[in-house]
């Protein structure tokens, strides 16, 4: 079996009308305390019949993909784009049939797309990382079972650096 057909995977909102596909093997799973992942989760959350996507410890888990191995599937109808702030470049996209947060996509150049790790059934990447730790809600304690940044990491920046270099030269 080709490894790009081993490390496909699906995410579905709750209901399952919508539905995305990731190829290949994913950049990175990371929880991320920053203060604009904690607001858009938060405000998520808030719409009707959402299911939280926000961990109890504040942070919010991503599976990060190259946007060129993300498509939605199904539903694509039922999609539309949540900003904290009007003139953020970040989008974070819900499945308006039942208000699940599906995946974070920028308006910018940025070449990945941020799964919502909780859209995911099965087999999926183990947590590698937590991200922006100094964000985290006073409340807040971080777990400690894998490696945690105040910040970006340069482990974290090398794995993007990575993805966009192979997107470049693997066209």
């Amino acid at each position: 079996m080709s490894e790009m057909l081993k490390n496909h995977r699906t995410a579905r909102c709750s209901c399952r009308n919508v539905e995305f596909e990731a190829i290949g093997a994913p950049i990175a799973s990371v929880v991320c305390y920053c203060d604009d992942c904690q607001e858009g989760s938060r405000q998520i959350g808030l719409l009707p019949n959402a299911r939280p996507v926000q961990d109890p410890d504040g942070g919010t888990a991503y599976i990060l993909y190259r946007k060129d191995r993300v498509k939605c599937s199904r539903g694509a109808a039922l999609l539309k784009n949540h900003k904290i702030r009007e003139k953020s470049a970040t989008n974070r996209v819900v499945a308006t049939c039942c208000n699940s947060a599906m995946v974070m996509k920028f308006d910018d150049a940025r070449h990945w797309v941020s799964m919502y790790r909780v859209r995911f059934q099965g087999d999926v990447l183990p947590l590698q990382m937590r991200i922006c730790t100094k964000f985290r809600p006073e409340n807040g304690d971080v777990p400690s079972d894998v490696p945690s940044y105040p910040t970006f990491p340069l482990k974290f920046l090398a794995k993007l650096l990575a993805a966009r270099v192979a997107m470049l030269i693997y066209r």
